[in-house]
């Protein structure tokens, strides 16, 4: 039996244009497609894999609970560690992704900045202080 809590396997993240955010994981990511079929695509991400569902199919998943609409604002935000966040949002936006915020120091002692996928999830980069 698994120890409670267990390590967070996978996420599943709503996505009203499956194809654009598929794209976007590709492209942004560079991660490569596990699996796929016509209501989602599986990637990869370190240890945890990201489940993109068609927002149709969400109702299944989740019923009795209702599917919020993308456009109701943030209900989540994922954190990726890395090096160098200026570096690393200027590459961003060479990749065509348009930064909500940042990079800007954050009073609790890390550099951030997030961005927004296709589906409305929210990513945020961080680590050291600029110096």
């Amino acid at each position: 039996m698994t120890t409670w809590p267990g390590n967070i396997s996978a996420i599943t993240i709503f996505a009203d244009d499956l194809t654009d955010a598929r794209q976007f994981y590709l492209d942004v990511f560079e991660l490569q497609v596990l699996f796929e079929d016509d209501s989602s695509v599986v990637f990869t991400f370190g240890n945890i894999l990201i489940n993109l569902l068609a927002t149709r199919e969400a109702p299944n998943l989740i019923a009795p609970a209702k599917v919020a609409a993308a456009d109701d604002g943030a209900r989540a935000q994922f954190t990726l560690d890395v090096d160098d966040v200026d570096a690393s949002a200027a590459e961003l936006v060479g990749k065509g992704v348009t930064l909500i915020n940042g990079p800007l120091d954050r009073p609790w002692g890390i550099r951030t900045a997030a961005f927004a996928d296709p589906a409305g999830t929210i990513w945020e980069i961080a680590g050291p202080l600029a110096t």
